[in-house]
């Protein structure tokens, strides 16, 4: 079946969304970008689509699921997505999950493993965050086929979105959830900020090239519910033309609205502690969901001056039952702006607490939650890499012409023009604000479907490649000493821009692969060294300069021949990178001296090679 729209799909923290437009024969025509509501459940008995699906999973009580009736013939037993799980989240916190996206990046455990909702109690059952991706990602599919069953989902064009700085596990991971929820083989991964970007373009069609000129430097502050992603797009000339360069993005901050709503939580536990409250922890944890929907309510441009936060109580000599006090949007400008948009110099660095040695184990959420101090440090790590694409610029601070702000955090006004600011403080001229905070909520789901129809018509594209340069360490030969690891030495395989759909060889003496037994594989990124090329080999870097993603176990298997009845273990191999059109990176190890070849991935899901 041919396809006749191009989807866009944001699998957002906090909310999901999806946008699509109809595929036109004629090139010329601008698509026509349209949300699709979604059916849910907003409370027993009662379905009613939105035009977000809420990224909350609750996990219902045995008693409760033959009441529930579902939409979509969704299954209540394995998790309730939705609207109705997050109203969830604030009377029963520990039957929802929150933040499975999150979790989906986070190596230490979470992202197959079923610890989901985290330290709930033993009687609720658990999940992986691979898990909630897949059921969100279900439910949309379902969504869509509901209202176009002559035109089915699986065989469209679909474009979903990742953050920028998800690890290459996070992006397999996503694909793997997306496969089995029912995205065609062939859908295409699109990093959120530039899919921020391509709605910007699609709002300007034609005229966009009025706002910006080359030289320009644009950077994409997405804040959203659960990550901060930082994006550095150049504005080039290619041929008389105007082209976009994505040049670097951010590392991976676990920063975002989760963060002021536990702020705000914070304040309101105080003032009720002044009134005599004590809360539990899962009080507590429904005062942070509380929190968060007094934040989007009160924040809203139309929103009230007041609101009042209100936690289920667990003494008798409650009135009520129920905990309350008041909220005002002044409050809140005041703890989130200046807690997470403070005022600050170029050369602020976020600050490095230092680590208890005994820590409960959970999401690696920033230290620092000054969003403005991790912007000044992203500029800072890329100030190489901005004359480089702008010779010409003055010497000194070179900071972005032009901001472009995305995440649901930005539609307060006062956020978006404190982070303005601050930026502005660092640079000789103030950099323009491209478009408004309408469509903050679906701009990535807007954008990608985009992106998907400029595919098909020959529309503007951001060019960049991989986000990252990548590496494999390779353990050197050497003496063993009791105690002490053999040295380790890191060998590029993937440059930093190495575009979709091309492959290299890597330059490099022959290395050796252990097949046949147990091994661990260890692989590294760096944002920062943007010069090395394919082959390079480091014996030594800055602990800052590469990040080690988490090893892979496994054990590759011999193949047929002579080598399958070899007792020798280790295979001479040269490697072959590769970044399929989806955006994954593969890494392929060839026998140099057979006709064997493996493909590494990053599959932690199955523990095993593709």
């Amino acid at each position: 079946m041919t396809a006749r729209f191009c989807i866009g799909i944001d699998l957002g923290t906090t909310n999901s969304v999806v946008a699509f437009a109809e595929i036109s024969d004629d090139k010329r025509v601008q698509p026509e970008l349209k949300l699709l509501p979604i059916p849910q459940l907003i409370a027993p008995g009662q379905v009613e689509t939105r035009l977000s699906l809420p990224s909350f999973l609750y996990l219902p009580r045995e008693g409760e699921v033959a009441s529930l009736e579902m939409p979509l013939n969704t299954e209540p037993q394995t998790g309730i997505a939705g609207y109705y799980a997050r109203q969830q989240s604030a009377e029963n916190p520990q039957r929802v999950v929150v933040a499975a996206k999150s979790w989906l990046c986070h190596g230490s455990v979470g992202r197959t493993e079923p610890v989901l909702p985290w330290q709930s109690p033993p009687e609720v059952p658990k999940v992986s965050a691979f898990d909630c991706t897949t059921k969100f990602l279900k439910h949309l599919v379902a969504a869509w086929d509901d209202s176009h069953a002559d035109a089915p989902l699986k065989s469209q064009q679909v474009v979903l979105t990742v953050p920028a700085s998800f690890d290459p596990a996070a992006r397999e991971l996503t694909r793997q959830a997306a496969i089995e929820a029912g995205l065609p083989d062939h859908f295409v991964l699109l990093e959120e900020p530039q899919a921020a970007v391509y709605s910007w373009l699609a709002s300007r069609a034609d005229d966009w090239r009025d706002q910006l000129s080359s030289g320009d430097l644009l950077m994409v502050v997405d804040v959203g519910g659960g990550t901060t992603d930082l994006t550095l797009v150049a504005v080039q000339e290619d041929g008389g033309e105007l082209s976009l360069q994505r040049l670097a993005v951010g590392n991976h901050l676990l920063l975002g609205g989760d963060n002021m709503d536990l702020a705000l939580a914070h304040q309101v536990s105080t003032d009720l502690q002044t009134q005599g409250h004590s809360l539990d922890p899962w009080q507590s944890v429904s005062l942070w969901h509380a929190c968060r929907d007094a934040k989007e309510s009160l924040l809203s441009a139309d929103g009230p001056d007041e609101k009042t936060i209100s936690v289920l109580g667990r003494g008798s000599s409650l009135i009520g039952g129920t905990i309350s006090t008041p909220l005002t949007a002044d409050r809140i400008r005041d703890v989130i702006v200046e807690g997470f948009f403070p005022l600050c110099s170029a050369a602020d660095r976020p600050q490095r607490q230092a680590a208890s040695g005994f820590q409960d184990i959970g999401l690696p959420y920033e230290a620092d939650p000054a969003i403005t101090k991790q912007v000044a440090a992203f500029l800072a790590d890329q100030a190489d890499t901005i004359r480089q694409a702008n010779p010409d610029a003055p010497e000194g601070f070179v900071g972005p012409t032009h901001l472009l702000f995305n995440g649901g955090v930005f539609r307060g006004e006062a956020l978006r023009q404190r982070m303005q600011q601050a930026v502005s403080d660092w640079c000789e001229t103030e950099p323009e604000v491209l478009g408004g905070r309408e469509e903050l909520d679906s701009a990535v789901a807007l954008g990608a479907a985009y992106y998907g129809w400029s595919k098909q018509s020959g529309g503007i594209r951001i060019r960049g490649g991989t986000a990252k340069s990548y590496y494999i360490g390779i353990e050197t030969a050497g003496l063993a000493i009791p105690g002490a690891p053999r040295p380790l030495r890191a060998l590029c395989v993937a440059p930093q821009g190495m575009e979709e759909g091309t492959e290299s060889e890597v330059p490099s003496n022959e290395v050796g692969l252990i097949v046949g037994a147990p091994a661990r594989f260890r692989f590294f990124a760096s944002a920062k060294r943007t010069d090395d090329t394919v082959g390079t080999h480091l014996d030594r870097w800055q602990p800052d300069e590469l990040v080690e993603s988490e090893p892979i176990e496994l054990t590759l298997p011999r193949q047929s021949g002579e080598n399958e009845k070899s007792d020798d273990p280790f295979v001479p191999v040269r490697f072959v990178s590769r970044v399929t059109e989806l955006g994954m990176f593969e890494l392929w190890c060839h026998a140099t001296r057979t006709d064997e070849q493996w493909k590494m991935e990053f599959n932690v899901r199955d523990q095993k090679d593709r």
